[in-house]
C-alpha cells in the first residue's frame, strides 16, 4: 500500500506500535467515496482505540505518513487526528507526536447471554417456564401490523404512566371476567411483568414507613430481591395446608405479606374458604394489605379457577398478574391493581422508573384481547398443559412408583414426593446431574411443611412435550438404578433438543 518513491511507513518502523490489526481497521475506510472518507477515518480510529486494536501509550504515523500509506490527503488525516485528541481518544503535544490516550479503556465485545438457562441440560424439569413455541407468532403479527396501520401518531409518544387507555379497560373488563377481580381502569397500572409491580408496592409501603413484608414460606425465590431493591425486607411465614398459617402472621407484626392464594407457589395448594376468610380479616383489622400474585390463576384442569382474594375486598389486597404464563414472560407485561389510596403514589413511582411502557405493545394487546385472541390462546394452553401434567403423573407412577403428586390439578408444574427408598435427597440430585437432568427440590424454595428423608421436588412439565416428558423420566429413573446399581429397566434412547 506504500507510494513508489517514498518511506511512508518510517514512523511505524521507529516505533513498531502501530499493529497490523490496526491498519486492517483503517484500509477500509481509505477506500470509501470522497465524501464520506473522512467520517469513515475518524469512525475507524475511534474503533480500533475502543477495541483495543490501538492500545493505551501507542504512537501513532505522523499525519504525513499515514496520510501517503493510506493514499488519502493529509488533510484528512490531520482533521480526524484533532477531533480524535478533542475527545479525548489520542493525546498529542508539540513536537511530541500523537498518542493513543491512557484515559481510554477498551470496550468489551462479547455481550453475555444471562437468561435463566440450564446449559448441557438432556432434559429441564425446573419450573415456572411455560412453552414459548405456542406464542401464537401469526395471530400476533397480524395484530400488530394492523395496530400499527391504524395507530395515531400521538400515540407514540410519552404514554399515559398507568398504560393505555384502551389496554386498561380491555384488561379490567378481562379480569372481570375471568378472574372475578374488581378493576377500575383508573386504578389499573400496566407494568413490566409482576416483578415490577411487586417492586412499585415496595417503594410506595417504604415511603409509608414500612420496612417488613411477609412472604410465604416455602414461596417465590423472587419476592425477597425484588422488595430487597425498594429498601424493604422480607419475613418468611409458614404454611399449613390451608394456605398461610393466621396465628404465625398475626405474631409477625408485619403490615403488608405476599400471597399467592389460587395455586400456592411452589406447594400447588389453593388457600381453603376459611383461610382466605382469616386473612381478609387480619387485613380488616390491622388496616394491612394483601399482595394477591395471581401468576397463573387461569390455568385450572379438574374445575373453574378459584376467583381472585380482591374481588372479596378491593381496599385491602393489591393485585398482581401477566401475560408472562399466557403468552410469553419476554413481552414484558403484566398489570397491578392497587387500592384507592395507593393508586396515586404508584402512578408517580411509575413515572420515574421508566415513563411508561412501550405503547405499541400496549396497543397490540388491547387488540389481541378485545377481538378474542387472548380468550383462544388460553384455550389452547390450558389443552396442551393438561395433556402434559397428566404426561408427568403417569410417567412418575410408572418409572417412580409410590410416589405422591399433591396440590390441585392446575398451573406448569407439580409437587412429586418420592418414596424413601430413592432417598436421600442429595444423592438422588446429584445422580440426575450427572445424567444431565435439571431439577429443582421443593427445599429450593423455602422451609418444608414437612421433614423427613424423601426426595420433594418441584417438577415443570408445561414446556416439554409429552413423548419428552415421558422420555426425561425414564431416563431420571435409569440413573438412579445405574448409580445403585446394574440396570434392571431399559433407558432412554430419545434425543432430547
Amino acid at each position: 500500500m506504500t507510494s513508489s518513491g517514498t518511506n511512508p511507513s518510517s514512523d511505524r518502523m521507529k516505533t513498531g506500535d502501530f499493529g497490523s490489526a490496526a491498519w486492517e481497521l483503517l484500509l477500509p475506510a481509505a477506500a470509501t467515496p470522497a465524501r464520506r472518507r473522512g467520517r469513515a477515518l475518524q469512525s475507524a480510529l475511534r474503533e480500533a482505540v475502543r477495541s483495543g486494536s490501538l492500545v493505551p501509550g501507542t504512537r501513532l504515523p505522523s499525519s504525513r505518513a499515514l496520510a501517503a500509506d493510506l493514499r488519502v490527503s493529509r488533510g484528512l488525516v490531520t482533521e480526524a487526528y484533532e477531533q480524535l485528541t478533542a475527545e479525548g481518544y489520542l493525546r498529542s503535544g508539540r513536537g511530541a507526536g500523537t498518542w493513543v490516550s491512557e484515559t481510554v479503556r477498551a470496550a468489551t465485545r462479547d455481550a453475555r447471554d444471562r437468561a435463566p438457562r440450564a446449559p448441557g441440560a438432556r432434559v429441564d424439569f425446573r419450573p415456572g417456564t411455560p412453552d414459548l413455541s405456542l406464542f401464537p407468532r401469526s395471530a400476533w403479527a397480524a395484530t400488530y401490523r394492523s395496530v400499527l396501520g391504524r395507530l395515531p401518531h400521538s400515540a407514540l409518544g410519552y404514554p399515559d404512566p398507568r398504560g393505555l387507555p384502551d389496554l386498561r379497560e380491555a384488561l379490567a373488563a378481562l379480569l372481570t371476567r375471568r378472574r372475578g377481580v374488581v378493576a377500575d381502569p383508573e386504578r389499573l397500572v400496566v407494568c413490566s411483568g409482576v416483578a415490577q409491580a411487586m417492586t412499585l408496592l415496595g417503594f410506595v409501603l417504604h415511603g409509608r414507613g414500612i420496612r417488613t413484608v411477609g412472604v410465604e414460606d416455602p414461596g417465590s425465590p423472587e419476592h425477597p430481591a425484588l422488595f430487597a431493591s425498594a429498601g424493604v425486607t422480607t419475613t418468611r411465614l409458614p404454611l399449613d395446608d390451608e394456605g398461610l398459617a393466621a396465628e404465625a402472621l398475626g405474631r409477625s407484626g408485619v403490615r403488608a405479606v405476599v400471597t399467592t392464594p389460587a395455586h400456592q407457589f411452589p406447594t400447588g395448594i389453593a388457600y381453603s374458604a376459611a383461610r382466605r376468610g382469616r386473612l381478609l380479616d387480619w387485613a380488616r383489622t390491622t388496616d394491612g394489605l394483601i399482595v394477591e400474585d395471581d401468576y397463573d390463576g387461569d390455568f385450572r384442569y379438574d374445575r373453574a379457577p378459584v376467583g381472585s382474594l380482591q374481588g372479596l375486598d378491593p381496599e385491602h389486597v393489591a393485585y398482581t398478574g401477566s401475560v408472562s404464563k399466557s403468552l410469553a414472560p419476554g413481552l414484558r407485561l403484566g398489570w397491578l391493581l392497587a387500592p384507592a389510596t395507593m393508586t396515586d403514589e404508584i402512578v408517580a413511582r411509575k413515572r420515574t422508573m421508566d415513563l411508561g411502557n412501550p405503547a405499541v405493545d400496549q396497543a397490540v394487546l388491547a387488540d389481541f384481547i378485545v377481538r378474542g385472541g387472548y380468550d383462544r390462546q388460553l384455550r389452547r394452553c390450558q389443552r396442551a398443559y393438561r395433556e402434559r401434567r397428566d404426561a408427568m403423573t403417569a410417567a412418575l407412577t410408572e418409572h417412580f412408583p409410590g410416589t405422591e403428586v399433591s396440590g390441585v390439578a392446575a398451573g406448569l408444574h407439580i409437587i412429586a414426593r418420592l418414596p424413601e427408598r430413592y432417598g436421600p435427597e442429595p444423592v438422588f440430585l446429584a445422580h440426575a446431574d450427572e445424567a444431565r437432568v435439571a431439577l429443582r427440590p421443593l427445599s429450593d424454595f423455602g422451609t418444608l411443611p414437612f421433614a423427613d428423608r424423601t426426595v420433594n421436588l418441584a417438577l415443570g412439565y408445561a414446556h416439554l412435550p409429552p413423548p419428552d416428558i415421558a422420555a426425561g423420566v425414564r431416563l431420571l429413573a435409569a440413573a438412579q438404578r445405574d448409580a445403585k446399581g446394574p440396570d434392571t429397566g431399559e433407558s432412554s434412547s430419545r434425543v432430547f433438543t
